[in-house]
């Protein structure tokens, strides 16, 4: 079954938004990656799907030649940001120009020589361990070598193809639904 991009029935899931920085034979570059994971907390390593090099990919082969990368997670007041890394090719346009002529400051990463957007909810700089070829994507696996994060930023959320803030929590059940749910589980466990 083919999905494909903007399909409703895939547009169901709430992410962050990766802000994935590179340099290498195309250039210092960004684009934005919905697909951002942490993989492993020890050791700490973080995956980005995106499109691949063989695709014409600027971030895919610039990874795959330096074998470094950055991940810098969208605060909730960074969409301008997303929109710029999202909105074009990093062959065709210089992205890292047209942000600092908006006023975004970037920032050399401190283990990997690609910038580093100041301002987001965390940056991690990444040492590429793995890369795999996955449906019409490519799962970049990294190793995290630093990492900084800020306390009073929160992330920005994606669905739909629409900006989010992080609403309302939602809390856990109640304490005594938890004793329920608690009495149920050893109702059912497994006999062995």
């Amino acid at each position: 079954m083919d999905l494909g991009w903007g399909n409703p029935k895939a547009g169901k899931w709430a992410t962050n938004v990766g802000l994935i920085t590179s340099d290498g034979p195309n250039g210092p570059n960004i684009m934005a990656a919905e697909w951002t994971f942490y993989l492993s907390y020890s050791p700490a390593i973080i995956s980005v799907h995106i499109g691949g090099s063989e695709n014409g990919k600027a971030t895919a082969e610039n990874i795959m030649k330096t074998k470094e990368f950055g991940v810098s997670l969208a605060a909730s007041d960074q969409n301008v940001i997303s929109s710029i890394a999202g909105g074009s090719s990093g062959r065709e346009v210089d992205k890292i120009a047209m942000l600092k002529e908006m006023g975004i400051e970037l920032y050399k990463g401190k283990k990997i020589n690609a910038l580093m957007v100041k301002g987001a909810a965390t940056n991690a700089e990444c040492h590429l361990l793995q890369a795999q070829q996955i449906g019409d994507h490519v799962m970049l696996m990294g190793e995290v070598m630093e990492i900084d994060s800020d306390a009073t930023k929160e992330p920005l959320v994606y669905s739909g193809n629409k900006y989010y803030h992080l609403g309302e929590q939602a809390y856990k059940p109640a304490p005594d639904v938890l004793e329920k749910i608690a009495a149920l589980k050893i109702k059912y466990t497994k006999k062995k």
